[in-house]
């Protein structure tokens, strides 16, 4: 088992005139009293406290023992470059797939440029964590990812990318920092969970705000490169790619350019339909309407996130309700389905703002007229999820965005992390049931109970623009408007 430091290290590393002076106070005479002695005590280690403080720069924070070798000073010099603030526009500025080799060098050079900075400042984030936060074992595990995961990096750091077997091995890098940061977001959740007694709600929300915001951007530049990587001419592999290249050309990289948010809703929809059948014996109804046809260009993965995590909450509050005036079964057809309105906005009649170069040449399922042109395309959609489960009581409204808030109490907690740790069994209380088996089906650790659902959906939604409103009517029920901003205009 890994050594955590003491808190006390962390604080104070004694040097050879502070051991000195508190020995002295040790050899105080034994008539002396044992106030005066501790009054002596206090104020000698205040003064090597501050002597300790003002001392040699060898005399630092202590970490959380780590082997990645990145130094303080790769550190500080990345931290102070400033975040490059992404866009949709960037991830497909290279082109249409399958692209040359000119344009993927490019790609892989972009990618290096805004990495090791994403990464240096969330290390420095952690960091400025109290110590006894970052020493919990979940936490530090995420902080010596980060390091790692920048150790790797930093050998690129000064190098350009020209040639085949460097982009290769580039790519290699990345999906290895994929599949390294999988699981942050259970591990902090669990990190935070068992720390929150040293820690303020308010600031772990302020932290996870910012750190899962900044998630979303460094995992999307990867993910979007190893994509392009595989839908490229020297690597063409559709079978390797992370997206559905072949089967769905509108694809470049990781972004579907011709999105059909009606098309995510029904699956979603039919995905948490399912649990609740599978939980409660009911199966709430669904109706899209609207214009269900409508199509922008946006990340799918972010979109299914998001609208499942908005569709749990409106049928587990539907079912619930139901129960509440009656029988599940007692004339359930006939009760108010779940409404989802598609929405787009006004076209953008302004110039395009950017102009993508054609695809390097047809190729398989990579057609010159593949990706539908977007000039033409709503530059956002807004979805309504409109749902008859009772509205948000008013003492819990105000809360919804904070990570940490939760109504489960200490022993439910001590539950639901038996749970998440594979110890099995049902969800706390039952509270959040759809939550805990949706996790369970995906094969993935859960988060379900803890309250992350709804402010990490609101996060996916703003990174590019987009928002959520909730309009709830206590009593009555809850309405959802979740805003997407898409690319815009492109040629």
């Amino acid at each position: 088992m890994r050594r955590i430091h003491s808190p006390l290290r962390c604080l104070y590393t004694p040097n050879a005139r502070s051991i000195a002076s508190i020995a002295s106070v040790a050899r105080l005479p034994l008539s002396t009293s044992i106030s005066t002695r501790c009054i002596a005590q206090r104020r000698t280690l205040s003064s090597s406290l501050a002597e300790s403080d003002s001392s040699s720069p060898s005399q630092k924070w202590s970490h959380p023992p780590s082997t990645a070798t990145v130094t303080d000073e790769e550190i500080a010099d990345l931290t102070n470059k400033p975040q490059y603030a992404l866009n949709l526009a960037d991830l497909v500025k290279h082109g249409r797939p399958p692209l040359p080799e000119e344009a993927l060098f490019t790609s892989a050079n972009f990618t290096l440029s805004l990495l090791p900075i994403r990464l240096a400042h969330r290390i420095q984030a952690l960091r400025n964590l109290p110590f006894i936060v970052v020493s919990n074992p979940n936490i530090s595990k995420i902080y010596n990812n980060y390091l790692h995961s920048l150790s790797t990096l930093l050998p690129w750091k000064h190098r350009t990318i020209s040639n085949i077997d460097a982009e290769i091995r580039f790519t290699s890098v990345l999906a290895e920092l994929v599949a390294t940061h999988q699981d942050t977001i259970p591990i902090l959740a669990k990190g935070f969970l068992e720390c929150r007694r040293y820690i303020s709600p308010a600031e772990v929300t302020r932290f996870l705000d910012t750190h899962l915001r900044t998630r979303i951007g460094t995992r999307l530049i990867a993910e979007q490169h190893i994509a392009l990587h595989y839908s490229s001419i020297p690597h063409f592999d559709p079978g390797a790619s992370p997206t559905p290249c072949p089967e769905h050309p509108s694809y470049i990289g990781v972004i579907d350019t011709a999105l059909s948010p009606a098309a995510i809703v029904d699956s979603c929809a039919g995905f948490v339909a399912d649990i609740c059948e599978l939980k409660y014996g009911v199966r709430p109804r669904w109706i899209i309407d609207g214009e269900p046809l409508t199509t922008f260009a946006f990340v799918p993965m972010h979109l299914e996130y998001i609208v499942t995590e908005l569709l749990k909450n409106a049928f587990r509050a539907t079912v619930e309700n139901t129960y509440t005036r009656g029988s599940y079964n007692d004339d359930y057809e006939s009760r108010e389905p779940i409404v989802i309105t598609i929405a787009p906005e006004p076209p953008d009649v302004g110039p395009p703002r950017l102009t993508l170069n054609p695809p390097a040449e047809n190729m398989g399922a990579f057609r010159g007229d593949a990706i539908k042109p977007l000039d033409d395309n709503a530059p956002g959609v807004t979805i309504r999820i409109r749902d008859r489960g009772g509205g948000i009581a008013p003492e819990v409204l105000p809360h919804i965005w904070s990570y940490s808030f939760t109504t489960f109490s200490d022993d439910d907690m001590d539950d639901m992390m038996s749970m998440s740790s594979g110890g099995g069994g049902g969800s706390a209380g039952g509270q959040d049931a759809l939550g805990v088996i949706s996790a369970a089906s995906g094969g993935g650790s859960s988060i379900a109970g803890l309250g992350y659902g709804l402010p990490l959906s609101r996060a996916y939604a703003e990174y590019f623009g987009g928002g959520i409103a909730v309009q709830s009517l206590y009593g009555w029920g809850t309405d959802v408007y979740l805003r997407l901003k898409g690319v815009g205009n492109i040629r």
